[in-house]
């Protein structure tokens, strides 16, 4: 794409789709619209040097089978679909992928119960699942604690996120997609989009910027009455060699929130890790430390966290105290051990690459966002919420989006 220079000096360039945010979804959608588009220039600007230095390169890196969604949600269809088609993508591409399966057990009587839920969800929604005895459960990983029963996913695995990205973003280049890196989003209106030194004229804006969707969404006229609220996850990485525990292993959710709960995560290359957690964080990108600060990200967040303390439809206050209590090691060992028989404490001394959650909230009802959430209209779409799952999703979902948009362009 050839770019000329406007009055102000910066390059200007012109395109037909413009898709902010060169994540995961951001590269999806803009190899979906070149396929559904194809004599359309397509452009994705990113504002970090490379590609998946935020939640794309940062998640946990599970293909989720999607059984914990009610079958009327976007995250039910989408998850089931977008596990076989990542893990065929993963095959065609030679790239890592480790097909070890998930079991998910029960602590006590009354989370047993609520495996049947799970199967009935699992069974509303396509996806195979197996409902096991503990006898059966220890066969699979002999070191696994369950009530009575588990419930075993056989088509939940794990990839590496940072190599997955990178195939999808040499994919993208090939097909004759434009990524504009260090391009950071400073301003937009209408089809015009500035960054620190271009500007972007384009028939189609299309907000992938994850953290910063809801400000970027305002400028357009979009998510009125919602906001991001970040949540930093953490996991401890466990120095056992690999093939210590056999598959992922995790708790029954409570299906009340989109926080699965701490959880032993089955890597690539078969070692493991615990975690994550689900902690508020004072500012969007608050990964490590002062690093990063920002000021008026930490009053607007203080501000809205102390209206959610008083009063919020998810139990905002116990959700925070009981996260901000993960910051200790022993305390997430300590969950980690309900889940298995034989954990060694002194195995966990190291924190993996934190990662944050870019999670919706819905400011009039006060409440969290459970599904995925589009906005927009002739000009631009929105996408305000494409959290966990959305790794897993991200082609189906990135389909549905750019349904949606030709949906709004042809009237």
């Amino acid at each position: 794409m050839k770019a000329h220079h406007g009055k102000i000096g910066k390059a200007v360039y012109t395109t037909d789709f413009l898709v902010i945010g060169g994540g995961i979804i951001g590269l999806s959608i803009a190899r979906e619209l070149k396929s559904k588009f194809p004599d359309s220039k397509i452009t994705v600007i990113e504002k970090e040097p490379s590609i998946g230095m935020h939640a794309s390169g940062r998640n946990s890196g599970v293909l989720h089978a999607g059984f914990y969604y009610t079958a009327d949600t976007l995250k039910a269809r989408f998850t089931r679909d977008g596990n076989k088609l990542l893990t065929e993508y993963c095959k065609q591409k030679k790239l890592r992928l480790n097909e070890c399966g998930k079991l998910v057990v029960a602590k006590n009587e009354f989370e047993d119960k609520m495996l049947d839920e799970l199967m009935k969800r699992g069974e509303k929604n396509g996806v195979t699942l197996e409902l096991i005895d503990k006898q059966n459960a220890q066969s699979i990983e002999p070191k696994v604690k369950t009530f009575s029963r588990a419930i075993f996913s056989p088509a939940t695995s794990t990839a590496d996120p940072i190599e997955l990205i990178n195939a999808v973003e040499l994919d993208a280049k090939s097909e004759g997609i434009e990524i504009h890196k260090g391009q950071a989003y400073k301003s937009g209106t209408n089809r015009n989009v500035r960054t620190k030194d271009s500007e972007f004229s384009a028939a189609y804006v299309v907000n992938c910027a994850g953290l910063y969707a809801d400000h970027i969404a305002k400028q357009f006229g979009f998510s009125e009455h919602y906001a991001i609220l970040p949540f930093k996850g953490l996991y401890l990485k466990s120095d056992q060699p690999a093939g210590t525990y056999r598959t992922n292993i995790y708790p029954v959710p409570d299906l009340d929130n989109p926080f699965l709960g701490i959880h032993f995560t089955i890597q690539v290359d078969g070692k493991f890790k615990i975690g994550p957690t689900a902690i508020p964080a004072f500012w969007r990108e608050q990964y490590t430390g002062l690093k990063g600060f920002q000021y008026k990200e930490l009053l607007d967040i203080a501000m809205r966290s102390l209206g959610l303390m008083i009063h919020s439809e998810f139990g905002f206050k116990k959700l925070a105290i009981t996260e901000m209590l993960k910051y200790s090691r022993k305390r997430m060992v300590k969950l980690a051990s309900e889940l298995v028989s034989d954990i060694d404490p002194n195995a966990y001394k190291k924190w993996a690459k934190p990662g944050i959650r870019a999670q919706l909230i819905d400011l009039k009802k006060r409440k969290l966002e459970m599904d995925f959430v589009l906005e927009g209209d002739d000009k631009s779409m929105h996408v305000l919420n494409a959290v966990s799952p959305g790794w897993t999703c991200s082609i189906p979902f990135s389909n549905y989006v750019v349904s949606e948009i030709s949906r709004k362009i042809n009237g």
